[in-house]
């Protein structure tokens, strides 16, 4: 079947592709809240104190339930480590957890999404990483490069919200972001294998950034890390250039992590993939939040 759609974002290209820059909006709204006063130019915006710290006791108890529940043994939206086989990720939490579902429907949450996408949101995602004491990290990467090309998401207009529910030193694996890098999209090179999600949600070879175009980025933009108590969060747009680098220190780091999409920008065909990914990890059920 021939597909005549417009791609505005080619990607999973045979040869190197050059950077090109961002057609879209970050900011589709209008910002009311001051800590997200920054997001246009600098494609995220760290919350400070999101959570108290009784709810954060309220969510690790919670998260720890989930990670260690015998149901979920076996369940493909729970991630082990390739190496440790400890439990990496859970997704589809907010479908898990009542608590993580209600947390997702307060106005201090949905309405940082609302305010940046300018539209009514629903979860595209929504997961608890895990990355424990001696653990692996995420090579750089932009999550909108592989909605787009797997799941079929037509423009970056999402973001991801990270809530942690533990300090993030910079020793543990905390998240590194390039300020601005939203601004460029960076096409990745080699074709989508079949259920490439099975090997990339423990490691992601595909979809990611050459090391040129890494170094460019880096040297342009430069580097800040996500760092403070359990409790603050990370609010970040689609296209930004993020990774987490191991984490050799005994000291775990784990997250609330919600993607919000906007309901003017839903899913649509994969763009550079055989197939769909399942609804847990792309939802197709567009009811706002």
């Amino acid at each position: 079947m021939v597909d005549n759609r417009i791609d505005r974002y080619p990607t999973r290209t045979a040869e190197r592709a050059p950077q090109q820059e961002r057609h879209d909006a970050t900011v589709w709204g209008r910002i009311g809240n001051a800590e997200l006063a920054a997001f246009d130019a600098d494609g995220y915006a760290i919350l400070e104190r999101l959570l108290s710290p009784e709810e954060v006791a309220e969510f690790a108890t919670e998260i720890d339930r989930l990670a260690s529940a015998p149901e979920l043994r076996g369940d493909d939206r729970l991630i082990v480590e390739k190496s440790s086989q400890q439990v990496r990720s859970v997704f589809d939490v907010h479908r898990l957890s009542p608590a993580v579902a209600e947390l997702v429907g307060e106005s201090r949450v949905v309405d940082l999404a609302r305010q940046v996408l300018g539209s009514d949101v629903y979860i595209h995602q929504s997961r608890v990483n895990y990355l424990p004491g001696f653990g692996t990290g995420f090579y750089w990467h932009s999550d909108f490069e592989t909605w787009h090309a797997e799941d079929g998401m037509p423009a970056p207009r999402a973001v991801s919200l990270s809530i942690a529910l533990t300090d993030n030193y910079p020793y543990n694996g905390s998240l590194m972001l390039m300020p601005g890098s939203h601004w460029s999209f960076v096409p990745c090179q080699g074709e989508t294998p079949a259920d490439n999600y099975r090997e990339s949600l423990r490691e992601q070879e595909i979809g990611v950034p050459g090391k040129s175009d890494i170094t460019e980025m880096a040297h342009k933009y430069g580097i800040e890390q996500f760092t403070g108590p359990a409790g603050s969060a990370l609010l970040f747009d689609s296209n930004i250039m993020h990774a987490s680098a191991n984490n050799i220190t005994p000291f775990p780091r784990s997250n609330i992590f919600l993607v919000f999409n906007s309901v003017e920008n839903t899913l649509e065909e994969p763009f550079a993939a055989p197939a769909r990914r399942p609804e847990y990890i792309a939802a197709r059920e567009y009811t706002p939040v």
